[in-house]
C-alpha cells in the first residue's frame, strides 16, 4: 500500500507529495514541527502538543495555517487514509515558501504545513522490556531548546554517535550537568525519588514529561525537579527517558555504567504502566 501524505491540506501518495525549493524550512530550518503518538488509530495527548506548537510558533513569530480543531481533522484524515494504527504521525509548519532573505517574507506569505505517518511499536517492544543503552555527549544547541524547532543538526549528529556505539540515545550535557536526550526528556531515580531537570529554556517542555510528571503527583512518587550530574546519573538506583516516540523507557546503562542493577526498576515501570493506561484511556 501506498502511503499517503498531507501538503498544504492536500493528501498525495508520498512519492508524489513536495515542497518548493524555496520553502524556508528547507533553507533555513525556518520551521516548528511536532510528532504524535498514535495507538489503536487514535491521538494521544493531542490538545498538549497542539498547546506547545502554538507555544513554538508564537516564540518566533510565524503564523499557524489552520486552527487546533482542523489540524485534528487533517491527522484523523491521514490516519484513516493510511489505515494507520500505532506509531507517530509528524507533522511541521514552516514561514512559507519565499526568495532566499534571511529577514521574515511579507505577511501576504502564507506558512507551510506537511504532514506524515511513522509506524513503529509503541506499546509492545523489545526495548522497553530490556532497557536501553545511552552515552554522553557535549551540548551542541542554541540557548532556545524550549523552541520545537526543526533545525536539529546537533541532535542528529548525538543520535548518530550513539548508533556508532550500539546505542538508543545520547544524553546532552551541560557544565556537567545533564540537559536532556537529543530527542527525548531524562530522569533518574534515587531513593525512590524521581530526578528530573525543571523546565527552562535549557530543555523542551516535553508533553510525555508533563504527563508522567502528573500521573507521578498523582501516584504519589517523590519528584525532585532539579539538574543533576552524570555522576549522579552513574549512581542512580533507575534511569528512564520519555518522548513520543518511546512513551516511558526504561535505561539500564550510560556510558557503559550498569544504572542499578542493569534491568528495568520497579519504579520506572510503574511509570510506564500508568502512562499507557491514561494515554489509552483519553485517546481521541
Amino acid at each position: 500500500m501506498t502511503k499517503i501524505a498531507c501538503v498544504n491540506g492536500r493528501f498525495l501518495p508520498e512519492n508524489e507529495a513536495s515542497i518548493s525549493i524555496f520553502d524556508r524550512g528547507f533553507l533555513f530550518g525556518d520551521g516548528i514541527y511536532e510528532a504524535i503518538s498514535v495507538v489503536n488509530s487514535k491521538l494521544i495527548d493531542v490538545e498538549p502538543h497542539l498547546a506547545r506548537l502554538d507555544r513554538s510558533l508564537d516564540a518566533v513569530s510565524m503564523r499557524a495555517p489552520y486552527s487546533h480543531a482542523e489540524i485534528i481533522d487533517l491527522l484523523r484524515e491521514l490516519v484513516k487514509q493510511n489505515n494507520f494504527e500505532e506509531g507517530l504521525l509528524y507533522f511541521q509548519v514552516t514561514r512559507g515558501v519565499a526568495p532566499r532573505a534571511f529577514h521574515f517574507p511579507p505577511d501576504d506569505v502564507s506558512s507551510s504545513f506537511i504532514a506524515f505517518t511513522l509506524p513503529m511499536a509503541l506499546i509492545d517492544r523489545k526495548e522497553t522490556r530490556q532497557g536501553v543503552k545511552l552515552i554522553s555527549i557535549e551540548e551542541q544547541r542554541w540557548k532556545r531548546r524550549d523552541i520545537k524547532s526543526i533545525g536539529l543538526l546537533p541532535q542528529c549528529l548525538g543520535k548518530q554517535a550513539a548508533v556508532e556505539q550500539g546505542c538508543y540515545e545520547a544524553l546532552m550535557v551541560e557544565d556537567g550537568m545533564v540537559t536532556e536526550g537529543t530527542s527525548s526528556s531524562a530522569y533518574i531515580i534515587k531513593d525512590n525519588t524521581l530526578i528530573t531537570r525543571p523546565l527552562s529554556p535549557a530543555i523542551l517542555p516535553g508533553v510525555t514529561r508533563r504527563a508522567m510528571m502528573e500521573l507521578a503527583r498523582q501516584d504519589n512518587i517523590n519528584i525532585d525537579e532539579r539538574a543533576f550530574s552524570l555522576q549522579e546519573a552513574y549512581q542512580a538506583d533507575e534511569a528512564c527517558i520519555t518522548a513520543a516516540s518511546n512513551f516511558v523507557m526504561p535505561v539500564t546503562e550510560i556510558d557503559g555504567y550498569k544504572i542499578g542493577n542493569g534491568k528495568p526498576g520497579p519504579v520506572v515501570k510503574r511509570l510506564l504502566k500508568l502512562y499507557i493506561e491514561e494515554a489509552l484511556k483519553t485517546a481521541i
